[in-house]
Parts: C-alpha cells; sequence; structure tokens
C-alpha cells in the first residue's frame, strides 16, 4: 500500500475523525496538537445531516447524546427576557433550525473523538509544524519543538488560521475571506433557568454603535451558560486578548436584559473565544502530498451552524478515497474534492445568503421585520417553512468505503 504513515495537524473535530477512518482502513496516522492537552469550555456545536450517519457509523452516537448541550431551539427575547419569537426543531427538522437536534460543546465533541482514537493513533500535544519540505518521496516536517519528522502525507486540519495551510499554500490574507463581524463566547455563571432555550437579545444600530446581539445558550453543567456576542466592527489593528475584550465591553456596555452580569464575567473567562468572521476560498486544497480538510480548506464562517458536519462528512471522504486509492494521494485528493467541493460551495453560499442582518440589524424595522417572520413560521404550511439548511446538511451521500485487506 502507498502512503502509510500520515501527519494530521489538528486535534479538533475534522482531525480526529481521519485519524479513525485512515485507521479503520489501514493506515498510520499521527495528530499534531499545539494545544497541550485536549481542550476544555468552548462554545456548542450542531451536528447535522449526513453528519450524523458519519457519527453513527463511529459507533459515538450514544455519547454524543449523552452530552447534548439541552438546547432545544432559539428564543428572540426583549429586554424584560420575554419571548418575542421562537424557532425550533419542530418547525424546521432536527438538522434545520439554527439549534440543531443533535447539540454538543465543541470541547466535548472533540473529547469523545479523542478518547475513541487515542488508543490507536499517535498524539503530539503541545507542539506544531513549523517547517514543511514536500518532495516526490514524502513530506519532511520541522516541528516548532526541534523535533523533525518524515511522512508520507500530510494533512491540515487546524482551523481558519491553519499553520499547514500557511506553510504549504501561502498566507492567510491569500485565502480569509472578511464578512465585516465578529463573535465571542464564553462559559458564564446564571441562575436563570433557560429551559433549553438559546436566548437572542437584540439591539438594532444606533447611537455610533452597530446594529448587535447577547445571547446565553444552555450547557449540560448546571447554573453555567454560554454567552454569545455578535457585533459588526473594522477589523482590530492588533491581536490583544484584553483589547478584543475592550472592544466586546464597549459595543455592549449600558445594554439592557442580563448583559450587566453577564459582561464582567469576560474578563476572568478560561475559555474566551473572539474571532473575526470569515470564509476559507481556494482553488484547490491538494498541493503536493499536502490536503486541507475541514475549516482550513472550506470554512463557511463560525456563525453558519454547519462547520462541524463539513468537518464530520470531509473526514469520511478523504479517508475513504485514500483507502479506495490504496494510499496514493494523486488518485485520492482530487477525488475528496470532487465528491466535497459541492457541499462546500453550497455551505458558504448559504451562510453568505443568511446574512448578518438577523443578529446585526442595521435599523428597527429590520428587526420588527426579523421578529415577525419568524413569529410566523409556525403557522406556514410545511411545504412553505424555509428549509435551506436541512436540506444542505443531507445534500451529500455518503459512500460505504471497503477496508483495504491487511
Amino acid at each position: 500500500m502507498h502512503n502509510r504513515n500520515i501527519l494530521i495537524s489538528g486535534a479538533g473535530i475534522a482531525g480526529p475523525t481521519l485519524a479513525y477512518w485512515l485507521h479503520r482502513y489501514g493506515f498510520h496516522p499521527t495528530v499534531v496538537e499545539r494545544a497541550p492537552e485536549p481542550r476544555t469550555g468552548g462554545h456548542a456545536v450542531d451536528i447535522r445531516g449526513t453528519a450524523r450517519q458519519v457519527a453513527e457509523r463511529m459507533g459515538i452516537v450514544a455519547q454524543v447524546r449523552r452530552a447534548h448541550t439541552g438546547a432545544r431551539g432559539m428564543a428572540f427575547i426583549d429586554g424584560a427576557g420575554k419571548h418575542v419569537a421562537t424557532m425550533s426543531t419542530d418547525v424546521f427538522g432536527d438538522s434545520g433550525g439554527p439549534v440543531a437536534e443533535m447539540a454538543i460543546l465543541r470541547t466535548d465533541l472533540a473529547r469523545i473523538l479523542y478518547d475513541t482514537t487515542h488508543g490507536v493513533t499517535d498524539y503530539i500535544f503541545g507542539d506544531s509544524i513549523g517547517a514543511v519540505r514536500q518532495d516526490e518521496h514524502g513530506v519532511h516536517v520541522e516541528f516548532n519543538s526541534g523535533r523533525t519528522g518524515r511522512y508520507d502525507l500530510l494533512i491540515g486540519a487546524d482551523g481558519v488560521r491553519s499553520s499547514a495551510r500557511r506553510l504549504v499554500f501561502g498566507p492567510d490574507e491569500d485565502y480569509l475571506h472578511d464578512l465585516g463581524c465578529y463573535v465571542s463566547l464564553f462559559t458564564v455563571p446564571t441562575t436563570l433557568d433557560l429551559d433549553g432555550w438559546q436566548l437572542m437579545y437584540t439591539m438594532p444600530a444606533g447611537n455610533g454603535r452597530p446594529g448587535r446581539t447577547a445571547g446565553l445558550r444552555p450547557r449540560a453543567e448546571p447554573g453555567t451558560a454560554v454567552a454569545g456576542f455578535f457585533l459588526r466592527s473594522e477589523p482590530l489593528s492588533i491581536d490583544d486578548i484584553d483589547e478584543q475584550k475592550r472592544l466586546v465591553v464597549r459595543t455592549f456596555e449600558g445594554d439592557g436584559w442580563e448583559i450587566p452580569r453577564i459582561l464582567p464575567a469576560i474578563w476572568d473567562a478560561p475559555d474566551f473565544y473572539f474571532d473575526r468572521v470569515h470564509q476559507v476560498h481556494l482553488d484547490t486544497w491538494a498541493r503536493g502530498r499536502t490536503v486541507l480538510l475541514g475549516d482550513a480548506g472550506y470554512c463557511a464562517s463560525p456563525m453558519s451552524g454547519i462547520g462541524t458536519s463539513l468537518a464530520l462528512v470531509g473526514a469520511y471522504i478523504l479517508a475513504g478515497e485514500l483507502a479506495a486509492a490504496d494510499g496514493d494521494h494523486r488518485l485520492a485528493y482530487p477525488a475528496y474534492e470532487r465528491a466535497m467541493r459541492g457541499f462546500a460551495d453550497r455551505a458558504q453560499e448559504f451562510a453568505r445568503g443568511a446574512g448578518d442582518g438577523g443578529l446585526m440589524p442595521d435599523s428597527r424595522t429590520q428587526l420588527w421585520l426579523r421578529n415577525g417572520s419568524v413569529r410566523l413560521l409556525p403557522y406556514l404550511p410545511k411545504r412553505f417553512v424555509p428549509r435551506g439548511m436541512d436540506k444542505l446538511a443531507h445534500s451529500v451521500e455518503l459512500e460505504n468505503y471497503p477496508a483495504l485487506s491487511l
């Protein structure tokens, strides 16, 4: 068999999923992750459509369901916390709403995938790729720790700002498409009974501040929730965590609902997340012996709700095509891209088409129209309810790749 030893950069969702299937097909995967250990905390993600079939074939669905966040839908609220419009899985289907029926903290899913694979996969934590040199026989990798290694193939599954992509394809700015806003997430204590609802408090633009939304999403751990802040802003000129936190505080300070109680927790949040909303666009996901997977190659946006499904499905297909090609990347990489490109393109188009006006409205009229259209949805005949996400999530069919004869 060609190319048995494969280095995967990134131990999030896509990397361990790929490692699982590569091992099943007789390859020897190694995963390198810059974090010193599997991460804790983090925000919720949704497993939708065909990605559920991947989870079922991996035998992890029961574990995922046990770690469910408890979310059962999204509720837009007023300043008093009263529901003014709601969206549940009953309206959109289990894969179509803003909160899917199978919702889990990202790090809980990553931990399940790690626990499923670490006995048969070599994991290198606390290190990352510093330099890559490819030739016709393999990939020579220099790690930032000083160690070196030689592998047959390299898979970049290390997120929007992928180091593997940067080293092999070029600088981030060549591939990142800015969508003009930020999202910030972190865990907060709360005494609110969310009753399974992700609560979203939206304020239209005015008085020199942009349209914006603050929200709380349930967590499995009692007394806690994930706070989310969504805001338009010009890009920050420096990458400084304190300045990121100050931007969130400046934008939301003085707003109502639970914001005065949520916002102070930002300063000591151990799992603070803040990022510019980008898509990743490349003409091809492969160069030489290196190929990109998940957000590294085709991020739709962290607000799209489909990124985890793209990662799970992409990992399954990439491993399957490598197995079908007996490890020959010259055949497997183009086949993987042919199978995934349509799904990725549709996901990015959907994310752009959904726009950010729903969470960052420019006017009170835009906010009123959003709430009114959402309130109307439960009363529409099912055939008239927009089901774009549900259709998108089921738009790929999984091949039954045969296991290699070892």
